[in-house]
C-alpha cells in the first residue's frame, strides 16, 4: 500500500474533523476526510483548482 504524508490546513488547529490533503509519487493530489480516512479522491492539481474555482462562483448552489 502507498504511503503518503498526509497534511491538513492550519486552520484545522486541534479540530478532528477535516480535509487532509496528500501529494502521490504520481504528482496527483490526494484528499480525504478525517472522519472517513480510507475514502481518497485522486485529482490532478489543474482539476482540483478548477472545481474550486467553480464551487467558489457557486455553480453547485441548489435553488
Amino acid at each position: 500500500m502507498l504511503e503518503l504524508e498526509w497534511r491538513k490546513s492550519s486552520y484545522s488547529a486541534e479540530a478532528a474533523n477535516c480535509v487532509c490533503v496528500a501529494v502521490a509519487p504520481d504528482g496527483t493530489l490526494r484528499l480525504r476526510d478525517s472522519k472517513a480516512p480510507e475514502i481518497i479522491f485522486a485529482a490532478s492539481s489543474q482539476a482540483l483548482r478548477r472545481f474550486i474555482g467553480a464551487v467558489a462562483m457557486g455553480q453547485f448552489d441548489r435553488g
